[in-house]
C-alpha cells in the first residue's frame, strides 16, 4: 500500500502526469482597422439627452445617424424658429432627408442660404448658377464620388454642409450613404487616439481630381488651391464633439511623420468610414432632398445604376476653419 501524499507532492505529481497544453497558433489578423466588438454609438455629446421636436416629426433611419423630417413643406416660408429646430435635427443626426418635395434649384439655394454664405466648385459642372453644381451622370460610367470622403477639405474653410436634390432618379439604384465622423472617432482605439492628438493632416486638391480631371484644368486652378494643413480630429463648433477628419480623396499625410509612418496610419483612419454601424443608406426618390453636416460625416455615392441617368444638384455652405 501506497503511503499517502502530502498537497505538496500529489500536486506535483499531478503536474508530472498532466499532458503539456498545445500552443495556440499565430492569430494575428492581417487588418486590425476594423475589428468585431461592441461598438460606442451615441447621436448626442455625451451628458447630453434627447429632447422632442415639436415642429415636425422626425423618424430615425437607425439607432445613430440619419433621420426623415415629415410634417413640413419647404417650398413654405421657414422662419427662425423651424430653422433653429431643423439646425437641432441636423446637428443630432448629422443628415436629415425631406420626401416629397418639388422645390427648385432657386428654392434650394433659398434653404441654403438660411445657413449661410453659398459656395461655387470650379471643378464640378454648374447648373443654372455658380454655387450650383451639377453631377449629370449615365452615359458613361460616373468616374469619382463612389470613394468614402468630406467634400472640399482642401479648402481652408471646408463647406459647412450641402443640400442635394436629385433632378433625375434612375429606376434602380443611385443611392447615397453618409458616416458619422464622431462615432467614428469616439470607436478608436485608446493608442491611436494618442497618436493623432494635436497632429495635423496636409490636404490636396489634386490627388482627388486628378483621377479624372485633365492635367490642363488642374494646371489652371492649382496655384489658387495649395494644400492647406487641418487637425487630424477636429472639433465640431456648434456641438463640440471630436470628429475624425481625414479622407481618402483629399488628406495626402501627416504632419511631422515619416511617409511610411503617416500612410500606414491614414490607411487605418480612412477604413473607420466603412463600419456599417456608423452608415446610413439613403435611397432617393424624385422629389426627395438631403441636407447633411460636411463638418461631421463623409458620404458615399453608390455606382450601381449605369446606364441609367442619374442627374444630381448640390448647394453647399461655406464653413469656417476647422480648429
Amino acid at each position: 500500500m501506497n503511503p499517502t501524499l502530502s498537497p505538496r507532492t500529489a500536486s506535483g505529481a499531478a503536474e508530472a502526469t498532466r499532458p503539456a497544453s498545445p500552443a495556440l497558433r499565430g492569430s494575428a489578423a492581417v487588418d486590425t482597422a476594423l475589428v468585431e466588438g461592441p461598438r460606442t454609438l451615441r447621436r448626442l455629446p455625451e451628458g447630453e439627452d434627447p429632447r422632442p421636436y415639436e415642429l415636425f416629426e422626425v423618424r430615425p433611419l437607425g439607432s445613430l445617424i440619419g433621420a426623415e423630417i415629415h410634417g413640413i413643406d419647404l417650398r413654405e416660408e421657414i422662419d427662425e424658429e423651424l430653422r433653429a429646430e431643423l439646425n437641432r435635427a441636423l446637428l443630432e443626426f448629422k443628415v436629415i432627408f425631406f420626401r416629397d418635395q418639388p422645390i427648385d434649384s432657386a428654392r434650394q439655394q433659398e434653404i441654403a442660404r438660411l445657413w449661410g454664405e453659398l459656395e461655387t466648385n470650379p471643378f464640378i459642372d454648374q447648373g443654372d448658377d455658380a454655387h450650383i453644381a451639377r453631377f449629370a451622370k449615365g452615359e458613361a460610367p460616373p468616374s469619382y464620388e463612389n470613394v468614402w470622403h468630406t467634400d472640399v477639405t482642401w479648402r481652408e474653410a471646408p463647406a459647412l454642409g450641402a443640400v442635394l436634390r436629385l433632378v433625375e432618379v434612375p429606376p434602380v439604384g443611385g443611392d447615397t450613404m453618409w458616416a458619422d465622423m464622431a462615432a467614428a472617432y469616439d470607436n478608436l482605439p485608446e493608442d491611436v487616439k494618442e497618436r493623432i492628438e494635436g497632429r495635423t493632416a496636409v490636404h490636396d486638391v489634386i490627388p482627388g481630381f486628378s483621377r479624372f480631371l485633365d492635367e490642363e484644368r488642374l494646371l489652371e486652378w492649382q496655384d489658387r488651391f495649395p494644400p492647406v494643413e487641418h487637425p487630424v480630429v477636429r472639433t465640431h463648433p456648434e456641438t463640440g464633439r471630436r470628429t475624425l477628419f481625414v479622407n481618402v480623396s483629399f488628406t495626402t499625410r501627416i504632419v511631422g511623420m515619416d511617409e511610411a509612418e503617416s500612410d500606414e496610419l491614414l490607411r487605418f483612419l480612412f477604413q473607420q468610414a466603412h463600419t456599417p454601424e456608423f452608415q446610413v443608406r439613403f435611397r432617393w426618390e424624385r422629389n426627395s432632398v438631403a441636407f447633411w453636416d460636411n463638418r461631421a460625416t463623409q458620404h458615399y455615392a453608390v455606382n450601381d445604376y449605369h446606364p441609367h441617368p442619374r442627374v444630381a444638384e448640390r448647394v453647399a455652405i461655406v464653413g469656417d476653419r476647422p480648429f
